[in-house]
Order: C-alpha cells, then structure tokens, then sequence
C-alpha cells in the first residue's frame, strides 16, 4: 500500500514508522496548506493529520481525484454534511474518526453503556475533562466532543455540552486542559453527595493513535462509502 501523509508533524511521523513497520510505503509527504494534486499521483490512499483549517480542502483533494482517505484532523466537523454529501456523490472512500486508538473506541463502547446506566440518576451530575499537549489547536478535543455526545445521546436530561466550568442542568460540563508532553487523557465521571463513579483513557504515546489510523487505511484500501472506527473493529 502506497501512502500519501498530509501533515507532517509528531502523527504524521509516527504515522510514517508504524506504516513502514507494516510493509507499506510512503510515496508522498505533504506538509504545507497549498499543495498540488500532483502529489497523489503515485499513492494508492492518503492518511491526514493535518490542521482543521486545511482539512475539507484536503479531503475535497482526495476524493476528486479518487484516492481513499483517512481522516484524523479534527476540529473541522461542521462541514461533515457537506463532505459526507461530497464523498457519496463522487463515489468515494473516506474513514474519519475523532480518536484512532483501539483503547479509545473501546473507552467509547463503555462510555456509551454506562451513561445508559446513569440515565436515571438524576442525583449524579456528570462532566467530561480532557488533557492534551499544548501544541493540539482545537478545544476541546474531538474526542471528548464525541464522549460527551454518547453521554448525551443515553441520558435523556442532558440536552447540548459546552466547554465552561458554569453550565446548567441540562448541559454537560466539558473541561479541556492543555499540558506539555501529554499524548491525550480522557476521563469521565459521575458524582453526588455519597460518591463518585470515573473512567478514564490515558494515552501513554502516540503510536496508538497511529496504528489505529494505518490499520484504517488497511481497512479502506478496496471500498467505498463513508465509514469510520466501528466499521474497522467491528462494534
């Protein structure tokens, strides 16, 4: 399999290792916001970690000129519909995922069915905090946007979530932290006046974000369609 990575930092890198670890090659590194398509010409799928404001540009890159996609940038998905809507039309491939870790999509599985079990609770009030490295540009993070929308999803009093200490009722809290030299800790928890119930994802390098993404690519190479984490490891 022949590699196309967009976005070339500390992802993008390792993206790199694990792929040539698993025998594939990279025919193409694109680190800047205004390249040409001539840089896919020899790749068979492209794998980008690139920057949110670059991302649908990227993507729209991809699929018209009919090279799958994997996409790991976050921060971009109030364009999903019209992407979404895009791929289909074009007949294209694409793969997004807030979170490429195996741990994560199992975190989310469990995040899903305990929030289930809390939905009538009502003395419990619930937040989502996630830790990331100073160098991560949205906030919060795509991958607590997603736990906090499973939360939201199966406990019927919540109603939206917002990035603030002070919400109401019907808001689920979402604290983002920024840290040097941390990969991404997600924790979730529930408390009242008699205890407290947490889960937590702690990320302890990047190479599981990365290989997440390569055996995506693995999984895109021969279809198409929209798909994403669920389709690969099959939840």
């Amino acid at each position: 399999m022949k590699i196309a990575l967009i976005g070339y930092g500390k992802m993008g890198k390792m993206i790199e290792e694990v792929a040539l670890d698993r025998s594939h090659l990279i025919s193409s590194i694109i680190d800047s916001e205004n390249w040409h398509i001539s840089q896919l010409e020899d790749c068979d799928i492209a794998i980008d970690f690139s920057v949110p404001n670059a991302a649908v540009e990227n993507i729209y890159k991809c699929i018209n000129n009919n090279v799958p996609v994997v996409v790991g940038t976050t921060g971009w998905y109030e364009s999903w519909e019209n992407v979404k809507n895009e791929v289909i039309l074009k007949n294209g491939s694409i793969l997004t995922a807030t979170n490429f870790s195996i741990g994560v999509n199992i975190f989310f599985e469990i995040n899903k069915k305990l929030a289930s079990l809390m939905n009538n609770q009502t003395s419990y009030s619930s937040m989502v905090q996630e830790t990331h490295h100073t160098e991560k540009i949205d906030s919060p993070s795509g991958t607590a946007i997603s736990i906090a929308e499973q939360m939201i999803q199966n406990i019927d009093r919540y109603k939206n979530w917002k990035e603030s200490n002070n919400v109401d009722s019907q808001t689920l809290k979402i604290i983002a932290k920024r840290e040097k030299d941390v990969p991404g800790t997600h924790h979730v928890v529930y408390k009242n006046d008699i205890d407290e119930i947490s889960i937590e994802h702690k990320a302890i390098s990047r190479k599981g974000f990365a290989l997440g993404a390569v055996i995506a690519a693995e999984f895109l190479i021969d279809k198409k369609g929209v798909f994403n984490m669920n389709d690969v490891l099959k939840f």
